[in-house]
């Protein structure tokens, strides 16, 4: 069990009162995963983020033996944002754990309990396409298909002809508010 943790930071000051509570919250998930070798934080400050609450980055990498588990929370407050994520490695610990427990339990190699098994047919599943829609494709440009966007209540995704590069197009909203385009081309 690794005790050391390796405290980096990137334009923020690290100070006495920062270092141990980096300590004190990382030294916790040592209760629910005991074969940790490495312990990695990288704190920093991105002054160019465009949101004031993703510019305090707290990034939490453990690693051990057959494992790499890795988060990183955004925050207003530093401290918060290493709360955050090590909240978030619990709950990746949690599952690691929960993959490792699950298993036979009767103790007996996997080799021994193949040669047991019966022989059996390989049944290839075909998928069923369930839904077909065919639509009319009215030339228009990216402004146009914009509004006929927000007018047909799509929120993820249009189809349209783009009459300025008369080809098929496929506006989609972004999760930054925006709008992207895929312009599909044959290969």
């Amino acid at each position: 069990m690794a005790t050391k943790i390796d405290i980096f930071t990137k334009n923020l000051k690290m100070n006495e009162r920062l270092e141990e509570y980096v300590n004190k919250k990382v030294t916790k998930l040592y209760r629910y995963l005991n074969d940790i070798d490495e312990t990695r934080v990288d704190l920093s400050y991105i002054k160019s983020a465009r949101n004031a609450s993703d510019r305090q980055v707290a990034q939490l990498t453990i690693r051990g033996k057959g494992f790499i588990l890795r988060t990183e929370e955004r925050a207003d407050d530093i401290f918060a944002a290493i709360d955050e994520s090590v909240e978030k490695m619990q709950r990746q610990i949690a599952r690691l754990k929960g993959k490792r427990q699950k298993g036979r339990g009767d103790g007996m190699p996997l080799s021994e309990l193949a040669s047991e098994l019966p022989e059996y047919e390989e049944i290839e599943e075909v998928p069923e396409i369930t839904r077909r829609k065919t639509f009319s494709l009215i030339p228009m440009d990216e402004l146009e298909a914009i509004e006929q966007m927000k007018m047909l209540g799509h929120e993820d995704f249009f189809v349209f002809f783009n009459m300025n590069t008369e080809s098929i197009n496929i506006l989609y909203h972004r999760r930054d508010g925006g709008y992207g385009i895929i312009e599909p081309k044959l290969g």
